[in-house]
């Protein structure tokens, strides 16, 4: 090893000692946090090495990754990757720079020019706009259905068919699948497919969150979460993740190499140190208070119609009491609301969510006009023209979006602050 002192100060100034053992990972209580892009390499055989192994799998006594450049692999990063694979009770994870990036890798490493999705008929607007633009001019095509209808997609099956692609409960309508009746059906099919024609599940967990509901446990192949909502759980950090079986790992490891939607090691630590270690507390807090809001929505005269899986009156009550369970085993109905309100016409229920949330913006202290959720802060946006604007009014109707549907989700604040603004805005739109 070459001596420091025969070199320049300037140049010292760079590099510091040329090599230091000061950094012994075992002891730090916090995981450090990696900020290097690339690592020194001992030897071109370790490089080589360090590039033969990306997308292995640390299955075995004694593994020793080798880091080459953090596109590929990062310390912290699959720290996080094993907690989340613990989280949804998983074999691996692979991490992204988004959720909408975890959603392409998800899908992505099924398909080909020709190959063909059915897709829940209401899903997130970025998600209907990959899989009804960029994917369609790739050779893909996409069938919609109403899988709270499990039976309804099976006539949509054929040779070409890869991948069933669903959110439960869907955004922004909380919805719900039931997720063992649409998998029992895929596996069903897939017993007289061939190994190149299986059919393989994928399912947006973000709403639920894995506290919420754990949809490996009900037979689902591959999960999908925008880290950026609920598992960050403070608005600070952009990120996706897929949880699902080992042997898809490699598959995912390269496809985020070289499409080179690698999460930040930055937003890895923050999510890892303060997200994902806090998850259980905020959600049990914000479920809570959803829960009194929801109830509180139900019996104003204001409000047409309020959607939340706590509520006795949800539609599909059962279904949510057997699905969406946290590791005890309780009843956990997450924290998203969506409400509609009255109107003489949905153009009229639509001004007056208009006139709600403009008023919201402008007035209220404990609810942000913003999109995104499972924030310390509650959220309140409008999916028709907002996050979901992909889909045409008329499509929106079709598929069972309110043109005056409106999106809470639930923040940490007090409930008594929450609906005292919702109040006073609700009183003012009544005028």
């Amino acid at each position: 090893m070459a001596k420091e002192e025969n070199y320049s100060i300037l140049t010292r100034l760079i590099y510091g000692e040329a090599h230091t053992e000061e950094w012994d990972f075992g002891h730090h209580v916090i995981p450090p946090l990696t900020s290097s892009t690339t690592y020194r390499l001992k030897s071109v055989e370790r490089g080589s090495q360090g590039f033969s192994q990306i997308g292995n799998l640390p299955d075995t006594a004694g593994f020793d990754p080798i880091y080459v450049y953090s596109r590929m692999g990062d310390p912290v990063i699959d720290m996080l990757q094993n907690a989340l694979a613990t989280a949804e009770k998983g074999e691996c994870a692979v991490t992204f720079a988004t959720g909408m990036a975890a959603v392409h890798a998800a899908v992505g490493i099924f398909l080909k020019q020709g190959s063909e999705i059915i897709c829940h008929q209401m899903v997130y607007g970025c998600t209907y706009s990959l899989f009804t633009t960029w994917l369609k001019n790739l050779g893909i095509k996409v069938h919609f259905a109403d899988l709270s209808k499990p039976r309804s997609f099976i006539d949509l099956i054929n040779e070409n068919t890869k991948v069933i692609y669903l959110e439960t409960p869907a955004n922004p309508t909380l919805e719900m699948t039931d997720i063992s009746a649409v998998t029992s059906i895929i596996k069903e099919k897939n017993e007289t497919r061939s190994a190149e024609q299986q059919i393989y599940s994928v399912i947006d967990n973000t709403f639920s969150t894995p506290y919420t509901q754990r949809p490996l446990e009900h037979g689902i192949d591959v999960i999908v979460h925008s880290l950026t909502k609920g598992i960050c759980g403070f608005g600070t950090d952009m990120g996706g993740a897929v949880i699902t079986s080992n042997k898809f790992f490699e598959q995912l490891i390269l496809h985020r190499k070289d499409f080179g939607a690698s999460l930040s090691p930055k937003s890895a630590w923050h999510i890892l140190v303060y997200g994902i270690s806090t998850l259980g507390l905020r959600i049990e807090r914000q479920q809570t208070t959803a829960l009194r809001i929801a109830e509180f929505l139900e019996g104003h005269p204001a409000i047409e119609s309020v959607s939340y899986p706590g509520l006795e009156s949800y539609p599909q009550r059962e279904l949510a009491l057997r699905q969406l369970r946290n590791y005890r085993g309780e009843f956990s109905p997450g924290f998203m609301v969506y409400f509609t309100l009255k109107g003489a016409t949905p153009g009229d229920s639509r001004a007056n969510g208009a006139k709600l949330m403009n008023y919201i913006a402008d007035n209220s202290y404990a609810i942000t006009l913003a999109v995104s959720l499972g924030q310390l802060r509650t959220l309140i946006e409008h999916p028709g023209s907002m996050t979901h604007s992909a889909y045409s009014a008329e499509e929106q109707i079709n598929r069972g979006l309110h043109p005056g549907g409106i999106r809470l989700a639930v923040g940490i604040e007090e409930a008594e602050d929450i609906m005292k603004d919702l109040e006073t805005a609700l009183q003012f739109i009544s005028q």
